[in-house]
């Protein structure tokens, strides 16, 4: 089984997560981000990844540190899971619709930490949730899964469903790249 736990602890927040990537998409999320709490359960869901998040944080100020720490530990889970990502999948390309909305991942399980994110969020707020630190959420998994992460809106008006097309296509995209379908190291470098 690829599982792995981590803890964060800072002096504005503190994290503890328990990742399985060969679940069965169960999650068990405490945040005091209703919103997110539900962006972390359809990411669980859609990616088939076991996910236990437990986050506090000084959300008084606002969510920003809360959530980009939580991407940054559970970037880490991600990395460490993969172990030498032999056998994996590698690539993903992912297109999920959401009603009116349409955004896509694209994922290489490469070693290198690179984000692309195109994608304007119309509100600045959903409840206690800052839109804005969505892309700051996406490049902290990124730069601690070290992948190489493409999502774009294709269009979209509704900023729920924006957020959750692009997680949706997220969880799916990695999903289908972390898929062990091989034996071997997918790069002619034999490392990634």
């Amino acid at each position: 089984m690829r599982k792995t736990s981590r803890i964060r602890k800072t002096r504005e927040t503190g994290i503890e997560a328990a990742l399985c990537l060969d679940g069965c998409g169960n999650s068990v999320i405490d945040t005091p981000v209703p919103f997110f709490n539900h962006m972390l359960e359809l990411f669980s869901r859609h990616s088939g990844f076991d996910l236990e998040i437990k986050a506090t944080g000084d959300i008084e100020v606002d969510s920003h540190h809360l959530i980009e720490d939580t991407g940054i530990v559970l970037g880490e889970c991600f990395s460490q899971c993969l172990g030498d990502k032999k056998g994996i999948e590698r690539y993903a390309n992912i297109q999920v619709p959401m009603d009116e909305t349409l955004a896509g991942s694209v994922v290489d399980i490469s070693g290198r930490a690179y984000l692309v994110f195109r994608g304007e969020i119309p509100r600045e707020r959903i409840g206690n949730f800052d839109t804005e630190v969505v892309e700051d959420f996406f490049q902290a998994f990124v730069n601690n899964a070290k992948i190489t992460l493409h999502l774009t809106l294709h269009y979209g008006k509704n900023s729920h469903h924006i957020i959750e097309a692009f997680f949706k296509a997220f969880a799916q995209s990695l999903k289908k790249a972390a898929a062990v379908t091989g034996d071997r190291i997918p790069s002619t470098k034999e490392i990634l």
